[in-house]
């Protein structure tokens, strides 16, 4: 007999419901991606604005403070890229102008190799030569590619300056806004949603700035090594492996290719040694600095980690790489604080209905209500 369960479709329409959430973000995901760098920057800013509060005077009101503290940081990022913009600049056109020599069939021929490599270097140099060419008949769309999305970004300028503007605003108004978000709920969601807030503050707390740690920490090492080691274009291999730190798993090994490729392409000599740095280096901040660093934030198998980086290229490129740990580590907490709330709830009703049955039944167990 046909018949309309309201449990069923409640489901039905949440479901649903939960559907039309994904499909809108994944159409305005150029916003949705604004939104989201401006919540890591709030989260990066933060404890510079707690500082601030903390020692302000009384009478100076909080906007100002937190004002105070946009100026500082706006101040400083533009003070450095003055310094070492002018650096970097010159050493990436430096390098794209010698991409052509560096990429002539010959240089294979100057490649170190280790002594029992050397019987092999014919066929290691064909096979060098013949991915040369087969990259050059690429070169072309590719540097097309490059060159449009370049004027993509520089059309989206407007973004970048929307991200401290929104991050500002975050900061100022993100307690009102999470209490008015708690207060459309009732009272016994109320709580769980209350404390998935709480856990995911600390989350992405926790991660941006490991991330940020992190990051400085691979354009420091990144940057003396290689300026020790002789490297050429150090400094601009640092920043790209220092920026490239962001995004989880595949930008330090993107990092550590881009920086073998231009080692090899413009015969550094010790070639040997830079990839043992390179390899000590990892060892130390995959084992050490990273597990420490994250150690109160992302804790994610490296399993779904390997599947939510792998579905985020599929779905939103090197954004949806950047972003797969943070999504995949908030579903996690979630889900996880659905199933105990959610269990305890079950376990009151039954311990209620128990104590309700005894009343009534006085030959049953002991009454627990």
């Amino acid at each position: 007999m046909l018949g309309f369960d309201v449990c069923t479709a409640r489901k039905v329409w949440t479901a649903s419901l939960i559907a039309l959430l994904f499909f809108v973000v994944y159409i305005a995901s150029t916003t949705v991606l604004v939104v989201v760098f401006a919540v890591f920057f709030s989260y990066l800013i933060y404890p510079m604005v707690e500082f601030v509060e903390r020692v302000r005077p009384r009478r100076m009101p909080r906007v100002a403070s937190i004002a105070l503290v946009f100026v500082v940081v706006v101040a400083v990022i533009a003070v450095v890229g003055s310094i070492f913009g002018v650096q970097l600049q010159d050493q990436a056109t430096h390098l794209f102008a010698q991409l052509p020599t560096l990429l002539k069939p010959d240089v294979p021929s100057r490649f170190p190799l280790p002594h029992f490599l050397e019987p092999l270097r014919e066929r290691i140099i064909d096979f060098v030569r013949s991915q040369i060419e087969i990259g050059s008949d690429k070169a072309v769309p590719v540097a097309r590619s490059v060159g449009l999305g370049v004027v993509h970004a520089a059309g989206n300028l407007i973004h970048l300056v929307l991200i401290p503007i929104l991050s500002f605003l975050l900061i100022k108004e993100g307690p009102q806004m999470r209490d008015a978000c708690l207060e459309l709920l009732t009272a016994r969601h109320r709580t769980l949603w209350a404390e998935i807030v709480t856990d995911l503050n600390v989350l992405l707390s926790k991660y941006v700035r490991a991330l940020l740690f992190l990051s400085l920490a691979t354009l420091i090492c990144y940057g003396v090594a290689f300026s020790l080691l002789g490297v050429p274009y150090a400094f601009l291999l640092a920043v790209s492996a220092g920026l490239l730190e962001f995004v989880p798993f595949a930008g330090p090994l993107a990092a550590v290719a881009i920086t073998l490729v231009v080692a090899v392409f413009s015969g550094y000599p010790h070639l040997l040694w830079l990839v043992v740095f390179i390899g000590l280096y990892r060892l130390f901040q995959d084992y050490v600095l990273n597990p420490y660093l994250m150690s109160e934030g992302v804790e994610v198998s490296p399993f779904l980690v390997i599947v939510g980086l792998l579905a985020g290229d599929q779905l939103g490129g090197v954004a949806g790489i950047f972003l797969a740990v943070p999504v995949i580590a908030t579903l996690k907490i979630i889900i996880g604080r659905a199933r105990v709330f959610y269990a305890t709830s079950h376990a009151q009703g039954d311990v209620a209905h128990v104590g309700w049955r005894n009343t009534e039944d006085p030959s049953g167990p002991p009454n627990l209500g």
